[in-house]
């Protein structure tokens, strides 16, 4: 098992988890993911992703998974945030288009620089 855990949790994305960490002074952030159990203790050992965020949502806990639209609706019922408020960043174009189909604002993840930018954009200053 050793071994599966090391190919699903990967190696860190550090600038992008360093960047994420400090958006919780700017607004509500949330992680929503694909997962089966164990994946919340695993990552958070690794990562320490509920430090990071307010809500994480992951698919085994709650019976739904990207890009069922009712996964991104329930994300933002916990965050307490309107779709149409909320941005969602995903390496698939189809999670993100179950994110846009229920008024968030989608962003395809290309690398660190064209996420963050994009991210940051829609923030605006402060």
């Amino acid at each position: 098992m050793a071994g599966f855990w090391e190919e699903y949790l990967g190696s860190p994305n550090t600038e992008l988890i360093e960047w994420f960490g400090g958006l919780r002074r700017r607004c509500r952030t949330g992680i929503v993911s694909n997962s089966f159990v164990g994946a919340r203790e695993r990552e958070q050992e690794r990562y320490g992703f509920e430090d990071l965020t307010e809500v994480i949502v992951y698919s085994h806990e709650v019976g739904l998974a990207k890009p069922d639209p009712a996964i991104y609706a329930l994300v933002c019922r916990r965050l307490e945030v309107a779709p149409e408020d909320a941005v969602f960043l995903d390496d698939r174009q189809a999670a993100v288009e179950g994110a846009e189909s229920i008024g968030m604002t989608g962003i395809l993840f290309r690398d660190n620089g064209q996420a963050i930018a994009a991210i940051e954009a829609l923030l605006g200053p402060g």
